[in-house]
Parts: C-alpha cells; structure tokens; sequence
C-alpha cells in the first residue's frame, strides 16, 4: 500500500481507546525535582497525540482535503488512574510462539505493578489461554519480583505458551474467581483477537475487568506499529546463520548457501539480516512475487551469480514462494487459525539443486535452517530495554482504566492503539520503501523475477 492510501484508511478508522470510568485515584508515581518549574510533570494528558505520519505533504493534503490528521493517543503514565493503587489485582498470559523478550516483559509488568503502583498481586496463566480454563488444571503462578529478578536473562517464558484460543465464559471466570482486575494478553494477532472475545463477555457480564495487549510479533507484522519486540534479536541471530552459510559456501567450487528465516507474511528478518551482513546476493519475501523458471526468474540468476563468482548465497524467508507449495482448493491451518505453509527453504534448495544438476553445474549445497534457535534466544540488550518500556507502558494504560488495546510504537513514541485496529490487517514490507531498496542495493539482485528488464511479461 502506498503511504497516501494507507493514511487515507487510517482517516476512516476509529483510533478512539475505551475507558472503563471515570479516573479518580491520584498515581502514586513522583518524579518531581525542585529544578523542575511548577509546569512539569512527567505525567501525559488524556489528549496528547502521536500522529501516523511524519510525512508533512501528506499531511498537509489530508488537511487541504477537509481531513484532521489521523493519530494515536499517546502512552505513558496519567495523574488520574481508574484503579486504587495497592488494590489492583493483575493477572499475564503469553500466547503463541516462542519469541525473544517474553520473559523480560513479564519481569517489567510484575515489577511496575509491585515497585511504582504498589499492587501486590500478579498471577500468571500457564500454557497461554488454556491455563485460564480451571478445568484444564494448570497451575496458577503467583510473581513476585523474587521469581521474576533474573528471568529477562533466559529465553523462552515462564509461564509456558499455547496455541488456540479458549472459551471467552470460562476463562472469565476464572479471572472473576480469582478477582482480576487487569489482564496483560501477550501475543500476536490472534491472542490479540482472542483477547477482544474476553472483552465481549466481560462487558456482557457488565464487569470492570481491563485487558491489554503487548503485542509479540517476531516477524514484526503487527498492523500500524514501528517495531515489535523480539524483532531486532532475531535478525541479530540469524545473522549467525547467514555467516556460516557464506563461509560455507565461498569455501567451496560452486558452492550455494541457503538460509530459511522465519517470515509467514512479512519479510522483516530476511530483509533485515540482509542488510546486516552484506553477504546475501538474493533475499526472497512473501511480498514479492517471483518464478523460479525463465530468462528472469531467480534460478536464472543464481546460474549467472555461482559462474561468476563460483558461490552464492539465498536467503528465503519461510512464506515466499508459497504459490509452488500451496493448494488453494485444500488449505490447512494450525490451531492459531493461520495457514500451514510449505517449507519454503527445502523448495528453493532443491530446485536449485535440480536445476544446477540439469546445467551439470557441480553445486556444493549447504542448507540451515535456524528457525528454533532464534526464537528460543533472550533478547539482545535493546530489545530488552524495548520489552520494559512497552510492558511499562501497558501497565501505566491499564492502571488508567484503558481497555481493549495494545501498546504500539510509532514515530519514535510508544502509543496506543485499539486492539480491531491492531489485528485488521498484517503489515507487510512495501516493495517501494526505503528498507526494500536497500536490500536490492545490498544484494545487487534484480528488481522482479517475473518481469523482463522493460517491465513487460
């Protein structure tokens, strides 16, 4: 989507985040100085505003046409909280794949709950959405910052993870049952979703329960926000992949390297771990169509870069290519309702193989796909500093009586941003951002695989 048409859809949604009531507890937060004039405060009103785009033509042809720029309320704490300080109950469960960062978000949220507001109890869901079913028999964990003081340091989650969502009643019974007042959802667009079907049934029940997201994303395809934690760890590993592919295949006559990252819909790591190590001469992303076949196509390609360089080394993010692999008439999908895709990088493998075979090219084929350890690794020391910062956020937003929305980060600022919002669509690399063409730069890989170089079939 090009970025006058993505801001003129944000125009027409509704960036407005619920309240549960009025806000009349005073926080407990003071970060006052007497070098400080009277006039500041560390606090943010209910209507400050980050807007979408930085952009100032497009805004300035929004407001020529009538339009109020759009934009996301702005995070961070408030004077004026919804729930008593001291009294909040809070509750956390973590959805979905693994992701670096899960355990540093946790660590942040129990933290902020017990150290700045005061609240003492925080329980944590085992096994994603199935430990809120009582039936189930999952333990229900109580945090505390002596369990949570060193877990950001490991990978993985503490209180273990699921796929699939839960029945909204019973799990909505278990947070009356244990009197919760807030529950943090951490996960992706599914969790976030499932989390929207609790909401129903807590407004059914007329309960004032506060859920908010963290949105975890190691693909980083969360719709509207900058970067999702856990992001930046996993293309800083799959670097790793990426060196020893190349080592591998420089080292060898004709040698291919090629790395599988993961990438469902959007291309991020791929593209990312690219740019990082300046060793890839071809990044395939679900984003762009290719053919493996004809003058253009990426086996073509790799003919032209292993003679004359006599190696080459591919990087194949896991939903590229899928139109080889699918069957449209008999698509599956997981327990999380996404589509079970073929593998992506043993395809690419082999047809390199096969074809190089036809050629009688010798081909020394080295293939890694590190998909699991880079999911299960702690978060690099940014990342883990992102994944305090928005659980910090979440906890201010919830406390304030904020509900039905996910911290986001846009623009150099942490937001908030309406969980139908968040979940309405993937975001996805456009083929003509700036990010994109540096990975062509990068790469020195053509513009299309499909198109002959005067952009005609």
């Amino acid at each position: 989507m090009k970025p006058e048409e993505e801001l003129r859809e944000l125009v027409n949604l509704d960036l407005k985040i619920k309240k549960l009531g009025e806000q009349i507890y005073d926080s407990p937060i003071q970060l006052y100085d007497d070098d400080y004039t009277d006039d500041y405060s560390i606090f943010v009103p209910d209507y400050e505003r980050v807007l979408t785009t930085v952009d100032y033509s497009l805004i300035n042809k929004i407001g020529h046409e009538g339009f109020t720029a759009p934009s996301f309320e702005k995070a961070g704490p408030r004077e004026k909280l919804f729930f008593k300080p001291g009294d909040t109950v809070s509750a956390i469960v973590t959805c979905g794949g693994l992701c670096p960062g899960l355990n540093a978000v946790i660590r942040s949220i129990v933290l902020m709950n017990y150290y700045r507001y005061g609240n003492k109890i925080v329980y944590g869901f085992k096994y994603g959405y199935a430990g809120m079913v009582k039936e189930f028999g999952h333990e229900v964990v109580m945090l505390t910052p002596e369990l949570v003081t060193q877990i950001h340091t490991k990978g993985g989650t503490i209180l273990g993870s699921s796929r699939g969502n839960q029945e909204p009643v019973k799990m909505v019974d278990r947070l009356e049952e244990l009197g919760v007042d807030i529950l943090y959802t951490i996960g992706g667009d599914g969790t976030q979703r499932g989390g929207m079907d609790i909401i129903k049934e807590i407004e059914r029940r007329g309960l004032k329960i506060s859920v908010v997201g963290i949105p975890k994303t190691i693909d980083n395809d969360i719709n509207f926000i900058d970067k999702s934690f856990g992001t930046e760890t996993a293309f800083s590993e799959a670097t790793n992949a990426i060196y020893s592919a190349h080592t591998e295949a420089k080292d060898a006559y004709y040698g291919v390297g090629v790395v599988k990252l993961m990438g469902r819909d959007s291309g991020f790591i791929a593209a990312n771990a690219t740019l990082a190590t300046g060793m890839v001469n071809i990044c395939l992303i679900p984003e762009q169509d290719f053919d493996l076949e004809g003058e253009h196509g990426v086996l073509a390609e790799i003919e032209r870069k292993l003679l004359e360089k006599k190696h080459v080394l591919v990087v194949v993010a896991e939903g590229a290519g899928q139109k080889y692999l699918l069957d449209p008439a008999n698509i599956q999908r997981d327990a999380s309702g996404n589509v079970k895709m073929g593998d992506a990088g043993v395809f690419v493998r082999d047809a390199i193989k096969k074809y190089c075979d036809l050629k009688k090219i010798p081909v020394a084929m080295r293939y890694i796909d590190p998909s699991y350890m880079i999911r299960s690794v702690p978060p690099t020391p940014n990342d883990s500093i992102f994944c305090l910062q928005l659980a910090q956020m979440a906890v201010h937003a919830a406390m304030s009586g904020r509900t039905g929305m996910v911290v986001g980060y846009a623009n150099g600022h942490f937001t908030h941003l309406p969980m139908e919002v968040a979940t309405s669509k993937r975001k996805k690399i456009s083929l003509m951002s700036q990010l994109w063409q540096s990975v062509l730069e990068a790469t020195g890989q053509p513009i299309t695989f499909s198109l002959d170089r005067n952009g005609s079939k």
